[in-house]
Order: C-alpha cells, then sequence, then structure tokens
C-alpha cells in the first residue's frame, strides 16, 4: 500500500506486537473496501511509550487499536471515554475527533456478534470462564445478549467476586469455583482463559461432562483448536473461535475509524487463511 500525503493512517499498539493479527485483518478491509487512501502499520509501544506515541501523531492518524497492556494505561491519554468502555475497565480503541481522542471497547461488541452468528440470543443460563480483564468484557456481552443469567467460573474466586462488584447487575448468575464449571448447566460459555497449561487444566475439568447444546467461545485464536476446544467439542459442544471474536471487534474499529461499513466477510476469510482456520475446524 503506497502512502502519500492524503494517506490516513491507523494501527495497532502493544507490546508484543509482532504476533498481531489486526493488520491483516484491517488492510483487508481497506482492500475489499476499495480505501486506496488508507494504511494500517503495527507499532511495538509499552505503557510507558503510550502518551508520547499519540501526542506524536499528526492529524492523518484517525485511530488506533490498542492490545496489551495498553488498555489500562489508555485512560491517562484519552479526551473522552465511552460508558461501554469505563463499564469494561478496558479500551481497545482512540478514534480522533474533533474533540480529541475518544476511548472505546470493541471487545465486548466482538464477543456479542461472534456469538450472535453462532446462533445465540436471549439465552437462560450463561458463564464466564476467567476473571481478567477481558471477563469483564464478557460479562458485559452476555448480558447485552439479553442473558437471564450470568455467572462466573474462575480458579481465583476472589477476583471473580471484585469482577462481579465492578459491573453492578450483570452477575445475576453468582460466581463458583472453575474446576466444577460444568455443573452448573450452563447454556452459553465464554472462556477468557489463555492458552498453553491454563487451557490444558480447563479442559481436563470437562472430564465426562455431557455438553450436547451448549455453545463455547474460547477467546484464544492462535493455535486452534485449543485444548479446552476439543475437549468441549467431544463432549457436544458447539465451540466458536476467539478468531471470530477478532474478526467482529476489528471490523467494529474499522467502522469507527473510516466511518464506513465494514466488510466483516472479507475480513474474517484474511483471518482463517492467515491462522489455516476453517469455520468449523
Amino acid at each position: 500500500m503506497l502512502t502519500s500525503e492524503t494517506t490516513r493512517h491507523a494501527g495497532v499498539l502493544g507490546s508484543p506486537i509482532r504476533h498481531s493479527l489486526s493488520p491483516t485483518l484491517h488492510v483487508a478491509g481497506y482492500e475489499a473496501a476499495g480505501l486506496a487512501d488508507w494504511d494500517y502499520t503495527p507499532h511495538e509501544v509499552d505503557e510507558g511509550g503510550l502518551a508520547p506515541f499519540v501526542a506524536g501523531l499528526d492529524v492523518m492518524w484517525r485511530g488506533l487499536s490498542l492490545t496489551m497492556p495498553l488498555k489500562v494505561a489508555a485512560f491517562d491519554v484519552a479526551d473522552a471515554v465511552s460508558e461501554l468502555a469505563r463499564r469494561a475497565g478496558a479500551i481497545n480503541t482512540l478514534v480522533r475527533t474533533d474533540a480529541g481522542w475518544i476511548a472505546d471497547n470493541t471487545d465486548v461488541y466482538g464477543l456479542r456478534a461472534a456469538l450472535r452468528e453462532a446462533g445465540v440470543t436471549a439465552p437462560a443460563r450463561t458463564l464466564v470462564l476467567g476473571s481478567g480483564a477481558t471477563a469483564r468484557s464478557a460479562a458485559l456481552a452476555l448480558h447485552e445478549l439479553d442473558a437471564e443469567q450470568v455467572g462466573i467460573a474462575a480458579r481465583d474466586e476472589a477476583k471473580a467476586a471484585a469482577l462481579a462488584d465492578a459491573v453492578p447487575g450483570v452477575i445475576t448468575g453468582g460466581t463458583g469455583p472453575l474446576r466444577s464449571w460444568t455443573s452448573t448447566g450452563p447454556q452459553v460459555v465464554v472462556s477468557t482463559v489463555p492458552g498453553g497449561a491454563a487451557n490444558e487444566a480447563v479442559a481436563a475439568t470437562i472430564d465426562g461432562a455431557d455438553l450436547e447444546g451448549v455453545v463455547l467461545l474460547d477467546v484464544v485464536y492462535a493455535d486452534w483448536p485449543t485444548p479446552l476446544a476439543r475437549a468441549a467439542r467431544e463432549r457436544g459442544a458447539t465451540v466458536v473461535s476467539g478468531l471470530e471474536m477478532l474478526v467482529h471487534q476489528a471490523a467494529r474499529q474499522f467502522q469507527l475509524f473510516t466511518g464506513e461499513p465494514a466488510p466483516v466477510a472479507a475480513m474474517q476469510a484474511a483471518g482463517r487463511a492467515a491462522l489455516g482456520h476453517t469455520p468449523d475446524a
């Protein structure tokens, strides 16, 4: 993509950033939408570097995607913060406007859209696995899907209780231990547990549980399917990759940055091709 004086810029910031899939998704979106005067680039930026990086951007910079460890540090550089980002306690998007940099959270949107795409509407019993920042966004997404109950199962039950207190009226299904999450009879589960050993440990808790009819979204998308995804599918669950969440949150950012409808199918295809995913993998 050629850069000129009329090129509008967007990018993703974080540390480490080299494995980010965001450039693949956004550039595919620009190409599909015919936005030849846009580019999107990755930048290695840590918490201490965020404020000077943002301050040094000229007016041709229209939007920033933020990944770890910047989702909380961004509160200090935003000129205004959306109510959703405040409730989520995390910012993953900065949009330049005439009023300055406006902060938002598109992770909630991405989770909600991915679950809707999987056929989830107004579920009765839902559960979030984990108690970190992404778990808070997941709880809000389930709440926005009109779930009757949203519960949390976490290894650290004190953190789960603190998360419930941080989003009043959202965690209506209570909190409990991660080891016994299958016994609560959830219809929809969002796992925010990271990949690797932690994911394997959660997979082991399924044991002989019957998950027929359960929809499970695992926010991990690398090295798919994860141990949890494999185990849940073997017990009858419909499994959704974290890539679908990532695509939809990026599509929302695309719209916020450019003002144009996002070509979701093109972005989805690019993400799947980059990771070697298929819809039912």
